[in-house]
């Protein structure tokens, strides 16, 4: 069998099983229905939201085309920060440089990363012979499943209370009950001992600030703050594509990510410009206090700076993963993120798929299953044309097909 027929089987076999499963069609009705109500919420107590994502839409499209001269001028930053910083033209390269400050036999706790999802990171770090554990509690939940995330925000949003009681139980041998504060002390209790081991902490970005490389780090649980405060050595794995230009423009990028992701205000946000320091004693700046000794900032490149110089797909890279557009997309509605590939989903996920290394022909299932109803660009904070990027997607894959 032809290995693009096989990437095809593969990706329907699973959206089919996914349709038809009642579990997934209980967890998404429960979790779409609760966004939607608290995202109407959010915008209707900030009105102004809107226009500050039109603004946010300007500064993508800046950001995006100078995306060659913001990681010159991230790197800057950061290193005068007292970070270290590398930069990853490829996943095989990002995982590489990872291997080699983590090491074997060490123990790892991680926020959630897309990039880290991307590249293979938790599976790569296991093969080295390091304990490793997710600590947002969807990632969690989806590192006992043996699966992918789900969505960008939600990654277990198509898992009922049910299933993860079943899965606790499992996990710990005792019985845990179908509710839901329970569930979550439960695996609050049990990743609590594993901050206080680690070695290292690993995190994603949201936004990165150029001028002053500062990471923003947007959350709810409190298991970022732990994952990179608590162990010695804190790595984090950024997409070039998130980097904006200035301090005051990643704050703007950062609140439209969670006003439509469905947050007031996220209850955590950690802004993370260097390694621990202090400079209590006769003003002498001194790194390594209280927080981690050291700070290393892998700038991920696998694809991006391709996709950023394309006058038409560059588009996908102005989203900024609040997974708004995912809630009303119908596909997604029955499916979860099986409509997508390892780390993105739907309509843009199929572009981010084909350039940001999984390749083209993983890519193709999900250019296909999508219905270019344009659901996602009503509710998209940056309107992401997604109906017209499909149709240039398509146009390339039948002509890379024919030649």
């Amino acid at each position: 069998m032809s290995e693009p027929k096989r990437i095809f089987q593969k990706y329907y076999t699973e959206l089919l099983h996914a349709i038809h499963d009642r579990d997934v069609s209980l967890g998404l009705s429960r979790s779409i229905s609760a966004n939607r109500q608290r995202r109407a919420q959010v915008m209707q107590r900030f009105p102004n939201t809107a226009e500050l994502a039109n603004e946010v839409r300007r500064l993508r499209e800046e950001s995006v085309d100078r995306l060659d001269e913001l990681v010159q001028t991230a790197s800057a930053s950061l290193q005068e920060n007292g970070a270290k910083v590398y930069y990853a033209k490829s996943a095989d390269d990002a995982l590489r440089i990872i291997g080699e400050i983590v090491g074997s036999g060490k123990v790892v706790v991680s926020g959630k990363t897309l990039a880290g999802e991307e590249v293979g990171l938790r599976h790569y770090l296991e093969g080295l012979g390091n304990e490793f554990w997710e600590t947002d509690i969807a990632q969690f939940i989806q590192q006992l499943r043996e699966e992918k995330p789900m969505h960008y925000v939600f990654p277990s949003l198509h898992v009922t209370r049910e299933e993860v009681a079943k899965l606790l139980t499992e996990l710990l041998g005792r019985e845990i009950p179908p509710d839901i504060p329970v569930e979550v002390r439960t695996i609050r209790d049990f990743l609590r001992s594993k901050y206080f081991k680690a070695d290292v902490g690993l995190s994603g970005c949201n936004v990165l600030a150029a001028d002053t490389g500062s990471i923003f780090l947007i959350e709810n649980e409190g298991n970022i703050r732990m994952s990179t405060n608590v162990p010695p050595v804190h790595i984090a794995l950024v997409g070039i594509e998130k980097i904006a230009r200035t301090l005051d423009d990643a704050f703007k990028v950062a609140q439209v990510i969670w006003r439509y992701a469905g947050f007031a205000a996220p209850l955590y946000v950690s802004i993370i410009s260097g390694p621990s320091g202090t400079a209590d004693i006769e003003n002498i700046l001194v790194q390594g206090s209280s927080g981690p000794l050291e700070l290393h900032v892998i700038l991920l490149d696998n694809g991006r700076s391709t996709l950023a110089k394309d006058p038409i797909l560059k588009e996908a890279l102005y989203c900024i993963k609040c997974g708004a557009c995912l809630f009303e997309c119908p596909i997604f509605q029955m499916t979860a993120g099986y409509y997508g590939g390892r780390a993105y989903f739907g309509g843009v996920g199929s572009i981010l798929t084909a350039y940001m290394g999984s390749g083209l022909e993983e890519a193709v299932p999900i250019a296909y299953t999508c219905l270019r109803c344009e659901l996602c660009t009503d509710v998209c904070p940056v309107s992401i044309d997604t109906s017209k990027l499909i149709a240039e997607l398509r146009h390339r894959i039948v002509n890379k097909a024919r030649n």
